[in-house]
């Protein structure tokens, strides 16, 4: 080391707050090196200086024990307060994962005495317990179904903090589909509420609680740390599912960096880890840094995901559905057949060319390099085409035309509409068809917005509402499937109407025309129609429609991995059921294309004023 009185080595966070930043002091190269090399994540910038992920230095704290010249080490004063904080709460994660069944701290008959005078909003015997949990870890996960009341629970926790004195401030972190609930919430649970703002511009610094959406984070991020800063503060992330990528993403980096000014830390999502166990390391990684990402890597490592359910089970909160005491649903796959030109093409864009498909393989190959669009080829590759718009519906032609022999099969695909009827749309429209007889009104899921125009021309004879997107009247449209009695189909995708609605009480059957491989937005969108409030006698069914020898195969494949590794770490039986569709024969097998001109000039004329 040099003879220089300064500190040896300078610990302190980067300018985002998701990294820390080491800088040695000159003359110790080697040493500082060595250092270096012990984080994963360390990236060199000069032979004295490195950056390293915060969770990574965390986690990889006992490494600066190694350090030659620990009495000369500064650390940055936040920096070191969270660490010092992290330990503590290392300490109180360990102690309950080591006794798991020692008496919490917080039992849920002193939840009413906690929340103090200005809680007045009524919480279930599984709240209670949810809350009691959550309190004894001082952060926490709570990983509740839809309709359970994760955002009363959220509030009940800010009301105990608040009482406290340990938070004065709530920033919470939401889809815009949330804000409604927690804007309703923290108006009824309090005798006085809340001052309750939505972030608009700059944070409201008289604000109580502070509303913010993901996409907003990043923009706002050295607004929302001063607002942080300014009192004791607590976060709660609803829907905690969107930053999964942890900080390897946009809204994840951005929830890393608020993180650490907390004093308390909350995540709600009733699907923690829809594609295995990165997820749920990320976010526990948010909720326990360092400590997080270890104890769910260590679970997990040994493959036995019966003990990993075990060994995380005190770190969570989760109240099931069977809890909820809702009635079962029935779930179904049925297998459809392709007719013989839909088949030559999809196997041409799949890669087993036909020597029709020779002839115009670079606009196959150009179309088939990404796999997500074979989803779209099995329902019908004239979908991958581009109309005069992304909104364009197919135009089926009935009856249908002969197919002519010496067309290339590229101009063929094009045209596919006039020659077959896709055996997915005639599949749910005679599901619809039934569900209308019955009386019953039908969401049929897609993920294509073609797709989902196409079907509204289709079933033109149900009044279908649709949404997507790009749907300026969505409120008007959900009303209208809600309350007009000749409307039995709503349209819609996940990604638009997977969270924050509650079609329950009017609809009771659902149809996935396709599934993506994104299981937590499959589950998000199954509660759509099966969530707290149903009817003791509602009969749920839902029925997933797939193509044999297609990707629609590959996907119900890696769905099945996916829901059994969530079931199982949280302790499920309903997840994991959905791991494993029963299946079911099709009620449209042997229907042409005069059937179902048959069928919508029948239905037509019945709805005839």
């Amino acid at each position: 080391m040099t003879g220089s009185a300064g500190p040896s080595l300078r610990i302190g966070f980067d300018v985002t707050r998701t990294r820390a930043v080491l800088r040695a002091a000159a003359g110790l190269e080697a040493e500082f090196a060595r250092l270096a090399s012990r984080f994963l994540s360390a990236g060199q910038r000069t032979p004295l200086s490195a950056e390293v992920d915060l969770d990574d230095f965390l986690m990889g704290l006992e490494a600066l024990g190694g350090w030659p010249h620990p009495g000369t080490v500064e650390w940055e004063e936040q920096l070191a307060a969270l660490v010092g904080e992290v330990l503590d709460d290392a300490e109180r994660a360990e102690r309950q994962l080591r006794e798991p069944d020692a008496p919490a701290p917080v039992r849920p008959d002193d939840i009413p005495d906690l929340l103090g005078d200005g809680w007045c909003g009524g919480l279930t015997d599984f709240q209670r317990r949810d809350i009691a949990r959550l309190l004894s870890l001082r952060h926490g996960a709570n990983f509740s179904v839809p309709g359970a009341g994760k955002t009363r629970v959220g509030l009940a926790l800010f009301a105990a903090a608040r009482a406290s004195g340990d938070a004065r401030r709530l920033l919470v972190v939401s889809p815009k589909s949330a804000y409604e609930s927690w804007l309703y919430e923290s108006e009824v649970c309090f005798r006085k509420a809340p001052v309750t703002r939505v972030l608009d511009g700059s944070p409201d610094h008289s604000a109580d609680i502070l509303i913010v959406n993901y996409e907003r984070l990043d923009k706002s991020l050295a607004a929302l740390a001063s607002w942080l800063r300014a009192a004791p503060s607590m976060i709660i992330l609803d829907e905690a599912h969107r930053m999964k990528l942890g900080a390897r993403g946009i809204y994840g980096s951005a929830c890393m960096a608020l993180g650490p000014l907390s004093r308390r830390r909350l995540i709600l999502t009733g699907t923690p880890a829809p594609n295995g166990a990165r997820d749920l390391e990320n976010l526990l990684s948010f909720v326990w840094p360092g400590h997080g990402r270890r104890v769910v890597t260590q679970a997990v490592a040994g493959g036995d995901l019966t003990h990993a359910s075990g060994v995380l089970r005190p770190l969570f909160t989760r109240t099931t559905k069977a809890e909820l005491g809702l009635p079962p649903y029935e779930t179904r796959i049925r297998y459809v057949a392709m007719d013989p030109l839909h088949r030559e093409v999809y196997d041409a864009l799949a890669g087993r060319y036909t020597a029709r498909a020779e002839a115009s393989r670079d606009d196959f190959d150009a179309l088939g390099k990404a796999m997500l669009r074979l989803l779209m080829a099995a329902i019908s590759p004239a979908l991958l085409l581009e109309g005069e718009s992304r909104y364009e519906p197919l135009v089926y032609q009935v009856p249908p035309l002969a197919v002519p022999e010496n067309d290339s099969l590229y101009s063929l695909m094009r045209d596919l509409p006039s020659y077959e009827f896709s055996p997915k749309y005639r599949e749910a429209l005679s599901i619809v068809a039934e569900n209308a007889a019955l009386g019953r009104k039908t969401i049929v899921w897609t993920t294509f917005v073609r797709s989902l125009t196409t079907m509204e021309r289709l079933f033109s004879a149900y009044q279908p509402a649709m949404v997507h997107g790009g749907t300026a009247d969505r409120e008007d449209q959900l009303r209208r499937f809600r309350e007009d009695p000749d409307c039995h189909v709503l349209l819609s995708n996940p990604a638009t109407l997977g969270e924050g609605i509650s079609l329950h009480q009017v609809c009771h059957d659902a149809v996935y025309v396709d599934r993506d491989f994104m299981a937590g937005r499959f589950l998000q969108s199954l509660d759509r129609i099966h969530r707290l409030g149903l009817a003791p006698d509602a009969e749920t069914r839902v029925t997933v429609l797939a193509v044999e020898e297609t990707i629609d195969e590959v996907v119900a494949l890696r769905l099945e991995e996916k829901l059994d590794f969530m079931g199982r770490i949280l302790d499920d039986p309903a997840v994991r059921q959905l791991a494993d569709l029963e299946e079911e024969p099709s009620l449209a097998a042997g229907m042409d294309m005069a059937d179902v001109r048959a069928l919508l000039g029948h239905l037509r004329g019945r709805h005839r004023p």
